[in-house]
């Protein structure tokens, strides 16, 4: 089979229109599971603040005579806690130009740009909140200032690891960090459950577990769930666990793909917030023009409340594949 002789094709022929949908497609993960479920404080200094109370333990030995004159108990003082705020922030520039030019997927490319950049934003906010151990930093003219994250927080309902020398946060008030394990365990529900018994005698009522993605995998095979159900009539097989029905309370299962791989937290949310300095919460500021080009800065000043870290616990240097 041949062509025809001065057949016109595709291959030679000047001045085809482009064929460009006017789609634009990402699979990058936007989702911030942390800073979507918790609180939201207005912060007026850069050193936010607040204070926890804790009760005077129960006495077993509170038997008093009749017609006694009493006299005060000690008072239990409130702890006063803070968190430093940091700055994060994403730039986009574009040109004169290509802000003239017509446009696939988009009408504005600036707009366009300053909504990936929040997108971007947010993922690095829900990083450093969730996904380091990090310590607070003062910071200064050269040094700058950073948030404790959750682990410099939680300390009091732990599991971890027995390799080397795993410990806790040494002071609970975000200027120390966690010790890792040397090597890691595997995660257990029997690890998970001494953790919420830990929570719930110090008065706890966590609603929220969070893994990275394999011990959510893990999370699956816990009691109850050791096996797939196939739903015949549905012709669906059932291999995961979204809540767990625990001695102590309902918990939702998240997997967050911005922590820590290693770690899996047990959050009371209402106890945990992010405290935004006036003004500085996800905002786009207009930069001064210095050339043929428009620029925005996408801005966010923050910093992680830990109302109290005794709601909250994790069990940690788990294995990750």
């Amino acid at each position: 089979m041949a062509l025809p002789t001065n057949t016109i094709t595709t291959y030679s022929a000047v001045g085809n229109r482009e064929d460009l949908s006017d789609m634009i497609y990402r699979i990058d993960p936007t989702d911030t599971p942390f800073m979507s479920a918790a609180e939201k404080e207005k912060a007026t200094a850069v050193n936010h603040e607040w204070q926890t109370q804790a009760l005077a333990p129960a006495s077993t030995s509170n038997a008093q005579l009749e017609g006694d004159d009493p006299s005060a108990n000690a008072l239990v003082p409130t702890v006063r806690l803070g968190n430093l705020c940091q700055i994060s922030y994403k730039m986009a520039q574009v040109s004169g130009t290509q802000q003239a030019v017509d446009h696939s997927g988009r009408d504005n490319e600036l707009a366009y740009q300053e909504m990936l950049k929040g997108l971007e934003l947010k993922r690095d906010i829900e990083s450093i909140l969730v996904g380091t151990n990090q310590a607070k930093v003062a910071g200064n003219t050269s040094t700058p200032r950073k948030t404790a994250s959750i682990l410099s927080w939680i300390a009091s309902n732990t599991s971890k690891g027995t390799a080397g020398s795993p410990a806790d946060p040494a002071a609970i008030d975000g200027t120390g960090t966690r010790t890792d394990a040397s090597s890691q365990i595997a995660f257990t529900e029997a690890r998970l459950k001494s953790v919420l018994s830990s929570i719930w005698t110090n008065g706890g009522k966590p609603g929220t577990i969070m893994t990275g993605a394999f011990n959510k995998q893990v999370f699956s095979t816990f009691t109850g769930r050791s096996t797939a159900i196939e739903e015949a009539k549905s012709k669906k097989i059932v291999a995961s666990v979204d809540a767990y029905e625990s001695d102590f309370g309902k918990l939702k299962v998240v997997a967050n793909r911005f922590q820590r791989p290693r770690d899996v937290l047990v959050l009371e949310m209402d106890k945990w917030a992010v405290a935004y300095l006036n003004g500085r919460n996800m905002t786009s500021i207009p930069l001064a023009k210095t050339g043929d080009s428009d620029r925005r800065q996408i801005l966010a000043e923050y910093a992680l409340v830990a109302r109290n870290e005794k709601a909250s616990g994790g069990v940690f240097d788990n294995t990750t594949s």
